[in-house]
């Protein structure tokens, strides 16, 4: 078939893809009955056609077309195979945006703890990528460790060849992970000294479970979208936090450890890692049913991967058994930070109506009634949220911006796109508009009370302090956290530097102290949730903190 046809037929796809009424659904199927018996040319093209069954595999108008996406998609591996064979250049797959198709292959760098799970769980197909490690000379001070009379070359030599000396000594990726775990150290500092190497990956991965070409979760029932994607413009923040509460059961152990496998893998198939992913709790998965289709799977992090202050949870969006997106959550006390992200191939779905689902989810499990957004997410170095208009998405979903310069700033841009028709904010002015953080507050509460507030500020005040005595909070809390377990007592010492900060803690009633010394180890407890709850709670805490870091 003739690339022109293709591609004509590629953008009727497109086009199809978000048209949900029973003509275009028999025009759908159409295309891409055509387009499976298409002999693509080029690794762009197939790359296209690979995301547009993947976005109608998880909005199918009905279950002819999820057997037919599942077909396509089940020969994949091989159409990459055919166009390799035919000399095509495949790196256009290789970009974040689409990496993980089955068949391909990339290469990239991952933590200690992340290249060590895709080695164990992958193999040969993890390899190291000599070809585009720049900076193999990193190994030089402490690869010795590892390979006897190495010194005799690296002291003294200009040009190591590193790679021959680990082919020497019958190295490889697996040689060289086993090596660091039988060294006698901890774990962190393992993790310190490979991820000083920089070491890139190869990973060819095939038909494996971490291509995105395959990766589902079971469902028992599949939603049809026989009606028109809900818009932006028809979701309420204020509605979806004063919907009914969503449907939430505990999943055990085993299920939130085959969790944690799928979240690694479809992050690392994207380049990608999150602290929660790689030092996810599996016994603490949690799983909203969203609606449509949608199920919200929410998970925290055991107690020694914990931040000192804030509670940290992560999770995924599932839609009709597709993997669609992932979620990360600082919370502390009743803001929440939510780094919201949905993939690149299904943003033309319901990306509003799911953080508005999200924010729901986070009311109900964690008591969040204020919902910000970090700069990052919003464009601050950060081209592909430029591009994307992250701000107004967020802007015309009812966020603001916390500083009171950039607040003036979109209330000027958005008189000039109300007044000046094609109208669009440049780019400049958006770098600036994401200079600072954007946030949501729950209808009843009130307004401005964490604009001022960062952690950041809370623990440089720690830091002017200086020293301070742990023992003199102790006493001011009438505790002993010698008679707690080790993690609780990790958890005094942080929040101890915090509280040696009040000077009338130890004015406080009893009920108060006591309800501090619950928070500190609730800090240290199954789930960071029940030390939110406690955090809200204590007004007299919440109103020192809020002071401290503001």
């Amino acid at each position: 078939m003739a690339s022109d046809r293709v591609e004509a037929l590629l953008a009727r796809l497109e086009q199809l893809k978000t048209s949900f009424t029973p003509a275009d659904a028999v025009r759908l199927e159409r295309v891409l009955g055509t387009l499976a018996r298409a002999r693509f040319e080029d690794a762009a093209a197939l790359g296209r056609f690979h995301e547009a069954l993947l976005f109608v595999r998880a909005h199918p108008y009905n279950p002819r077309l999820v057997r037919l996406t599942e077909q396509l998609l089940g020969g994949f591996s091989q159409r990459i195979a055919r166009l390799r064979a035919a000399g095509a250049d495949l790196t256009e797959l290789e970009d974040p945006e689409i990496s993980g198709i089955a068949g391909t292959a990339f290469s990239a760098i991952f933590t200690y703890r992340i290249a060590s799970y895709l080695a164990a769980r992958y193999g040969k197909s993890l390899e190291i990528d000599w070809e585009a490690y720049e900076n193999a000379g990193a190994m030089g001070p402490s690869l010795p460790r590892f390979i006897p009379l190495l010194e005799d070359d690296t002291l003294v030599e200009a040009n190591v060849p590193y790679r021959e000396w680990l082919e020497a000594a019958g190295g490889n990726l697996a040689w060289l992970l086993e090596r660091l775990a039988a060294w006698p150290r901890t774990v962190e500092d393992k993790a310190e000294l490979y991820e000083l190497w920089r070491v890139p990956l190869r990973w060819e991965i095939g038909d494996s479970p971490a291509a995105r070409t395959h990766t589902r979760l079971p469902v028992r029932r599949i939603f049809y979208q026989r009606e028109p994607l809900i818009r932006r413009s028809e979701v309420s923040l204020a509605a979806a936090l004063a919907a009914p509460p969503l449907p939430v059961r505990r999943l055990p152990r085993r299920r939130g450890e085959a969790l944690l496998d799928l979240l690694r893998d479809t992050s690392a198939a994207r380049y990608r890692e999150l602290h929660g992913f790689t030092h996810g709790d599996p016994g603490s998965f949690v799983e909203a049913g969203a609606g449509r289709g949608v199920r919200i799977f929410l998970h925290g992090v055991p107690p020694r991967s914990r931040l000192p202050l804030r509670a940290y949870h992560a999770g995924l969006f599932v839609k009709n058994g597709v993997p669609v997106g992932y979620f990360e959550t600082l919370s502390f006390f009743e803001r929440v930070e939510v780094g919201y992200n949905v993939y690149y191939t299904f943003r033309e779905g319901e990306s509003a109506w799911l953080y508005g689902r999200l924010l729901r989810v986070l009311n109900q499990l964690l008591g969040g009634t204020r919902f910000s957004m970090d700069p990052y997410q919003l464009g601050h170095h950060n081209e592909e949220a430029i591009k994307a208009g992250a701000f107004w998405f967020y802007r015309k979903l009812g966020l603001r911006p916390m500083r009171r310069e950039l607040e003036r700033l979109a209330d000027a841009e958005a008189a000039k796109i109300a007044s000046r028709p094609g109208y669009r904010t440049p780019a400049r002015i958006l770098e600036r508009l994401a200079e600072g953080t954007m946030i949501y507050e729950a209808p009843g509460v009130k307004a401005g009370e964490w604009d001022t507030f960062e952690v950041r500020k809370l623990g440089m005040a720690v830091a002017r302090a200086g020293p301070l005595r742990r023992e003199d909070v102790a006493a001011a809390l009438s505790i002993n956290p010698e008679r707690w377990t080790e993690d609780e007592r990790r958890a005094f010492a942080n929040w101890a530097l915090v509280l040696a900060l009040i000077p009338d803690l130890d004015q406080w009633s009893t009920a108060e102290k006591r309800g501090v010394a619950a928070i500190i180890r609730a800090k240290a407890g199954p789930d960071e949730a029940r030390y939110l709850r406690l955090l809200q709670g204590h007004a007299r805490l919440r109103q020192a903190v809020l002071a401290l870091g503001s």
